[in-house]
């Protein structure tokens, strides 16, 4: 996640007339019994996907950026209302640091040139990370970006640039304790009121290609009860047929939140009256 995501994200935020052609959709049989609400993707696999094409990597930053542009496109259409994206994390200035200017560099260009046509289309524009610590011009087009979408509803598009999921615990944690609450009155609900995404709804599932299984610091707190879904297809091949297939699979899983499932309920609920039918005919003998 470095140049090939700085890409992505400058990809999407394209002209209204760079249209993408249109992929052929594998529909299900019978529509989803449900379609999470909110959609994280890990996007991984451009390097590799360059690679087996004995391409340069450039190559397969540049399919990448197709590819999530396909999935922006997608996602309102397949009832999707917030999708966040990794783009760049508090790790990654552990690069190069002609690298990371150069990133820099694509992100100002990302914000100001395409902000209009991402207006236009109804996708909201919010930045999850440490903005202070970026350069001034990308804290500025961050927030212009934010400011000018803060109405719009068709698709909420979370950026995770300069973000950690660990220092995002962190900061909440320094925000609840500079409000002047004691420690030991510290609780789940205040630290949440202080995470980034303190506003939306946690990820209901989350998605990572190229067949890695790691989480990588990415949405460490709101992960808590997501469904996760691996696939070893490499980024840039990552289209709108893979993704009903990750929502169809997602559909199909029973979520319990700790809980036992209504079926266990039911058995539960049997075995508690037989129990308690059992006391009474004891009682009347």
């Amino acid at each position: 996640m470095s140049k090939g995501i700085v890409d992505l994200i400058l990809h999407i935020l394209k002209s209204p007339s760079g249209k993408s052609k249109k992929q052929e959709i594998t529909l299900p049989e019978e529509p989803r019994a449900i379609t999470p609400q909110h959609v994280a993707i890990i996007m991984d696999g451009n390097g590799r996907w360059a690679t087996k094409r004995h391409l340069p990597r450039g190559a397969g930053h540049r399919a990448g950026v197709e590819a999530l542009h396909n999935i922006v496109e997608a996602a309102p259409q397949e009832g999707i209302q917030y999708l966040t994206v990794y783009a760049f994390s508090t790790e990654n200035w552990g690069r190069p640091k002609d690298e990371v200017d150069g990133l820099m560099d694509l992100f100002w260009d990302s914000f100001n040139r395409y902000l209009e046509s991402l207006r236009a289309e109804g996708v909201r524009i919010r930045h999850f990370g440490r903005l202070q610590e970026l350069r001034p011009d990308i804290q500025q087009g961050i927030s212009n970006a934010v400011e000018t979408t803060k109405n719009n509803s068709r698709l909420n598009l979370n950026v995770c640039l300069n973000y950690g999921g660990r220092a995002e615990i962190l900061d909440a944690i320094r925000a609840v304790i500079a409000s002047g609450v004691p420690s030991d009155r510290v609780t789940e609900e205040m630290i949440t009121a202080h995470m980034y995404s303190h506003d939306i709804p946690d990820p209901d599932l989350i998605i990572r290609t190229a067949g890695e299984m790691r989480l990588s610091n990415f949405l460490v707190w709101q992960s808590a009860y997501s469904e996760y879904y691996s696939t070893p297809t490499l980024f840039p091949d990552f289209d709108r047929n893979e993704l009903v297939v990750a929502l169809n699979s997602f559909a199909q899983r029973k979520r319990k939140f700790g809980k036992i499932g209504p079926e266990h309920a039911n058995m539960a609920y049997l075995a508690k009256d037989t129990e308690a039918r059992a006391k009474s005919e004891i009682s009347r003998s």
